[in-house]
C-alpha cells in the first residue's frame, strides 16, 4: 500500500554536461592536493565545468528538452516544472520560470525547490503528489547546479568535490503496478551550518568583504556530513522500501546521490547490494548536488541498466541537513 492512490512514475529522462573537464592533475597545479589523495578520499577522478555565459537555466533547458524528446511529448504538454537547485540564475524570478520560457512551456506552472543534494528526489515526491491529487497530468522536473561558481577554488578540502551538469525527468501517470511504490524524506535543520553558503542571503548580504573572506562560497564540516550520510542513505531507502512493502532482496538497482564512494559503498552494504546493483558516475563529475542522481538516473537508463519491472531505488542527502529516498518499479 502506497500514499499515492494511482500509479505515477518517469515517463522519460535527459541529461546535459558542460564539455569543459576538470581534472585532479588540473587541481594539483591549483591548490595542495593530489590526485591520488582525491580519489582515496572522494572517488572522483574529474568534473564538468560550465563556461561564462552558460547558466544553470541554460543546462536545466538542455537537459528538459532530451526529457520531453524520451517521453514523446511536448513542451505545451507540460502543466509545471519543478526546478532542484542552490545554483539558480538569480534570486527571481525563479529558474524554472527561466526553463518555462526556454522551452515555450506556456500552460506550465513553474518554480524552484531548495534541498540542495536532495533535491532531485524531493521534487519528485512533490511532483507525484500534485499528480496524485489530481492538479496536473504532467510534470517536468530537473535538478541541476553551477557549483563551480560557489566553491572557494584556494580551499583544498572543498574544491575537490564539485561540479557543474544537470538532469531532468517527466513524471506522470503510469500504467497500473509500475511508478512510484514508496518515498521517504526529512531534515535536521539544527546540522544546517555543517554544510552551508553564509553569505548570500539576506542575514549576510554579499560583500566584495564578504567575498573576499570567502564567505560566498560553500562551507563544509567535511567530518559531521560523512557521519550524517552514512548514518541517513540506507536508512532512507529501507523507509521508503517499508512504504512499498517490498523486501531489500527485491530491490533490482541502487541509484545514490553521487558525493563519495565510501559513502556509497556503506549504503550498499546496508543494503546488501553488490557492486553491480549500484550505479555509480561519481569518478567522470563529482558532486553535482540537485542534478547528481538525475544525471545518473539518465545514463542509467541509456545505457540499458535498467529494465521494464525492475525494482529500483533512488536516494539523497545533503545541505539542510535533508534526506530523501524513493522506490519504484521502473515502466
Amino acid at each position: 500500500m502506497t500514499m499515492l492512490n494511482k500509479p505515477v512514475g518517469i515517463i522519460g529522462t535527459g541529461s546535459y554536461v558542460p564539455e569543459k573537464v576538470l581534472t585532479n592533475a588540473d587541481l594539483e597545479k591549483m591548490v595542495d592536493t593530489s590526485d591520488a589523495w582525491i580519489q582515496e578520499r572522494t572517488g572522483i577522478k574529474e568534473r564538468r565545468i560550465a563556461p561564462e555565459g552558460v547558466n544553470a537555466s541554460d543546462m536545466a533547458t538542455e537537459a528538459a528538452k532530451k526529457a520531453l524528446e524520451a517521453a514523446k511529448l511536448t513542451a505545451e504538454d507540460i502543466d509545471c516544472i519543478i526546478v532542484a537547485t542552490l545554483t539558480g540564475d538569480m534570486a527571481i524570478p525563479s529558474t524554472a520560470c527561466l526553463v518555462q520560457a526556454n522551452l515555450g512551456a506556456t500552460k506550465a506552472a513553474a518554480f524552484d525547490l531548495s534541498a540542495a543534494c536532495s533535491g532531485y528526489v524531493y521534487s519528485l515526491i512533490t511532483a507525484s503528489s500534485y499528480i496524485n491529487a489530481g492538479l496536473f497530468k504532467n510534470v517536468l522536473v530537473v535538478g541541476v547546479e553551477v557549483l563551480s561558481r560557489v566553491v572557494n577554488w584556494e580551499d583544498r578540502n572543498t574544491c575537490v568535490l564539485f561540479g557543474d551538469g544537470a538532469g531532468a525527468a517527466v513524471v506522470s501517470s503510469v500504467e497500473e503496478g509500475y511508478g512510484m511504490l514508496g518515498m521517504d524524506m526529512g531534515a535536521d535543520g539544527s546540522g544546517g551550518m555543517h554544510l552551508c553558503i553564509p553569505s548570500g542571503g539576506t542575514a549576510l548580504p554579499p560583500t566584495t568583504e564578504r567575498r573576499e573572506e570567502g564567505l560566498t562560497f560553500i562551507h563544509m564540516n567535511g567530518q559531521e556530513v560523512y557521519k550524517f550520510a552514512v548514518k541517513t542513505m540506507g536508512k532512507t531507502v529501507l523507509k521508503a522500501l517499508e512504504m512499498a512493502n517490498m523486501e531489500v532482496e527485491e530491490l533490482d538497482f541502487f541509484i545514490p546521490h553521487q558525493a563519495n564512494t565510501r559513502i556509497i559503498k556503506s549504503a550498499a552494504d546496508r543494503l546488501h547490494l553488490t557492486e553491480d546493483k549500484v550505479f555509480i558516475n561519481l569518478p567522470k563529475y563529482g558532486n553535482t548536488s540537485a542534478a547528481s542522481i538525475a544525471i545518473a538516473l539518465d545514463e542509467a537508463v541509456r545505457a540499458g541498466k535498467l529494465q521494464k519491472g525492475d525494482n529500483l531505488a533512488v536516494a539523497g542527502f545533503g545541505a539542510g541537513l535533508t534526506w530523501a529516498s524513493l522506490v519504484m518499479k521502473w515502466c
